[in-house]
């Protein structure tokens, strides 16, 4: 899951929800075997903003948690995309035929990241090479991201074996993340997936 800003706008979905509890979990002892079934996505951003995800592919579907995927995605954004780059993620549940938010805890949730450059440079300390598949294509994993269209061809991407939060557990989710600097909203992206999990 370190491969975060992958491309673009799945950067920060993904970096903020899952990379960062990904962080934080790292040498936890794993207690189950989990499947995210069902994934999908959607921009929901305004149609002027500049940061817009243009594809993703994921499979297989389940994806196995830990396993492997296989993911390619376009994007493209009309400015560059500077520190503070902040992220503003809404993480809900469905519980009996209602949404429910997830609260922030532990920076896992519903949660206000100020700057993501900061958590980029703590992930992947410069002036360490990004992460695979993201050196082997050229992709930037670190601020600033320059205005143009980033593409990864199709790549398998490791998934760690960590155990997830408590409250992540069987269900229905769904998570939006809006991307913003200086109070200016510059792209949105929702995904939605089930999590299925067994003990070992």
């Amino acid at each position: 899951m370190k491969s975060c800003f992958s491309v673009l706008i799945a950067l920060f979905v993904t970096s903020c929800f899952l990379l960062e509890g990904s962080s934080h979990l790292l040498g936890r002892k794993p207690s189950k075997l989990t499947k995210v079934l069902g994934f999908s996505w959607q921009n929901c951003g305004k149609p002027d903003d500049p940061a817009n995800l243009k594809s993703l592919d994921i499979s297989p579907d389940p994806i196995p948690i830990p396993g492997r995927l296989t993911a390619d995605a376009k994007g493209t954004t009309s400015v560059e995309l500077a520190s503070p780059l902040s992220v503003n993620v809404t993480v809900e549940r469905e519980v009996a035929g209602m949404w429910v938010k997830i609260p922030c805890l532990d920076e896992i949730g519903s949660c206000h990241y100020p700057n993501v450059c900061d958590l980029l440079n703590q992930l992947i300390p410069p002036p360490q090479d990004c992460p695979e598949p993201l050196h082997t294509y050229g992709l930037p994993c670190h601020c600033p991201f320059k205005a143009g269209d980033y593409a990864l061809p199709s790549s398998e991407i490791d998934i760690p074996d960590v155990e997830l939060p408590g409250w992540l557990t069987n269900g229905h989710y769904r998570v939006e993340g809006i991307l913003g600097s200086t109070g200016k909203e510059l792209g949105c992206l929702k995904i939605s997936f089930s999590l299925h999990s067994s003990k070992n």
